[in-house]
């Protein structure tokens, strides 16, 4: 199963030119760039680990490409994406996320029903990883 989260997520893996050229993008438009890796990509789950803080002064796509291997190479197996923020307006808003890596095998997620008083129904997403731990 694929995870679909994020800009490009129905694409096939963006290629390193593909991710500077969207980075070099971001920085056009004055976005700060982060860095961010998880094992846990629940939808729900909107704070994965900061590798490093934003990056508010950088200009150029080489320097945010560089963040995005080194942390790709300090967490093999794990999501790893890139956010572009926007403050023009006073307050940070995500302009641009996408996953950059993923682990070769993504075991995805189940839905759990529950049944309750008068026929409610409950659902929950449950992260397969976690089950089978």
């Amino acid at each position: 199963m694929r995870i679909t989260q994020g800009t490009f997520s129905f694409l096939p893996d963006l290629t390193p030119a593909q991710v500077r050229a969207q980075i070099q993008y971001a920085l056009d438009q004055g976005w700060a760039v982060s860095v961010e890796y998880t094992d846990d990509p629940h939808p729900r789950n909107t704070y994965w680990e900061m590798w490093g803080p934003p990056m508010f002064d950088l200009r150029d796509a080489a320097g945010v490409y560089g963040e995005v291997e080194a942390c790709r190479a300090a967490n093999p197996g794990l999501y790893v994406r890139v956010n572009a923020f926007d403050s023009t307006r006073g307050w940070e808003t995500v302009r641009l996320s996408f996953i950059v890596q993923r682990p070769e095998k993504e075991d995805g997620f189940r839905l759990d029903r529950t049944e309750g008083e008068g026929r409610t129904q409950r659902y929950a997403i449950q992260s397969r990883a976690y089950a089978a731990r």
